[in-house]
């Protein structure tokens, strides 16, 4: 007998290319016809749909999204949404970030299994979460099954957003240590301006204002004067021009490489002697587990989940959200090589033993089979480790 192809409805913010789009991209490459992805992006964008493989049953619609924070707006998107909702009837309702909550209000009546995922918070809830927002959270997702990364989040969804910790489930990124554990490109290196003999700062990532890219060139410049070194930032984004302006009033311009978006970062990850984050918010980011498997030490700011996710010796390297600080993990790691190469492995052995990708694709595939969250049938392995006591507000 042929076994009915489930069908998920996943709603994305937007598909910019991000950790949660990465994320998608891999599993649907993963299960390849298993399942019926239907996909929507409320702001119309589908970069990431380049990252699907072809064989991957992928169909893609559009749902007009009224703008505005009135209640006429929300009330016509809701009924839009609804109205697709019963059109399409998925088995599964897959929602992504705060970008996606209507459609939580659109099946508050529960006519579809729904699972939230939640990544993470943008420049405006970097420090503080928003109340109304909160509210919100608490009101709809209730009685949704939630899935968070990060333990920070998890701490998060429990104690500010108040949601019953038995509808909430712990499964961090899953990274393909194979892919990354391989030596550089040497040739790709020289292409892109990376020079040899010299010591390289590097970091992947959006060139957002999250990111705080600018206090990466400022503590660059603090100690590229001591020494020959290059910083090499792997990504792109709006505030590229900012930051190509920023490295030439510190007059480090012929020191930095900015490479544009880099489908394969595993070609430089592992010629990066140190590798950079110097964020202002964080949860569990996908481009520190790909660090993690490429074997590199960590100077970074001690946001979100990443002192969780380094190895222990690695955890004097994280610092406050400090320019003066930041450039003191990355010279501390730069003057003492075999040092960092120690930490290196260590975070290597420790991307595969918890955040190897099997273990992501595990939770996954009894989320996407109609298994939404049981606290004690979840607790099996490093990917759905149970997260301990304690309560934080800190949301970056």
């Amino acid at each position: 007998m042929t076994q009915l192809v489930r069908t998920l409805l996943h709603v994305f913010s937007t598909l910019e290319i991000g950790g949660p789009q990465i994320r998608f991209a891999q599993l649907a490459n993963h299960f390849g016809r298993k399942y019926r992805h239907v996909i929507l992006a409320m702001d119309g964008v589908t970069d990431a749909l380049a990252l699907i493989a072809d064989d991957v049953d992928v169909q893609l619609i559009e749902a007009p999204v009224r703008r505005g924070h009135g209640v006429g707006a929300a009330v016509e998107n809701v009924r839009r949404f609804h109205g697709i909702l019963r059109a399409i009837r998925p088995e599964l309702l897959i929602t992504a970030n705060w970008g996606a909550m209507e459609w939580a209000l659109a099946n508050l009546e529960r006519r579809v299994a729904h699972l939230h995922l939640e990544d993470g918070f943008g420049p405006d809830e970097a420090f503080r979460q928003i109340p109304r927002r909160v509210w919100a959270r608490r009101l709809l997702l209730r009685r949704s099954a939630v899935l968070v990364p990060s333990q920070t989040l998890y701490r998060i969804a429990r104690d500010t957003w108040r949601l019953p910790e038995r509808r909430l489930l712990y499964v961090p990124n899953g990274v393909d240590c194979d892919r990354f554990g391989i030596p550089y490109d040497r040739e790709f290196a020289a292409a892109v301006g990376i020079r040899a003999g010299i010591p390289v700062i590097g970091t992947v990532a959006g060139l957002r204002s999250e990111k705080n890219l600018g206090r990466l060139l400022d503590a660059f410049a603090l100690i590229a004067r001591e020494r020959a070194m290059q910083l090499v930032i792997v990504g792109d984004g709006p505030e590229r021009g900012e930051l190509t302006a920023r490295a030439e009033r510190l007059g480090v311009q012929q020191s930095v490489i900015m490479t544009g978006a880099c489908a394969a970062p595993e070609r430089l990850l592992p010629r990066f002697d140190v590798y950079a984050v110097s964020s202002d918010t964080e949860q569990m980011p996908l481009s520190v587990l790909e660090a993690l498997a490429a074997a590199r030490p960590l100077a970074a700011t001690d946001v979100g989940d990443i002192r969780a996710m380094v190895d222990p010796e690695n955890h004097p390297f994280l610092v406050a959200r400090d320019t003066v600080a930041l450039a003191g993990a990355m010279r501390a790691l730069i003057e003492k090589p075999d040092a960092a190469a120690a930490i290196g492995a260590a975070n290597a052995r420790r991307a595969r033993m918890v955040f190897d990708k099997r273990f992501m694709f595990a939770a996954y595939e009894r989320l996407f089979d109609g298994q939404l969250p049981d606290r004690q049938s979840w607790d099996q392995s490093p990917a759905h480790a149970h997260v301990p006591g304690g309560s934080s507000s800190n949301t970056g």
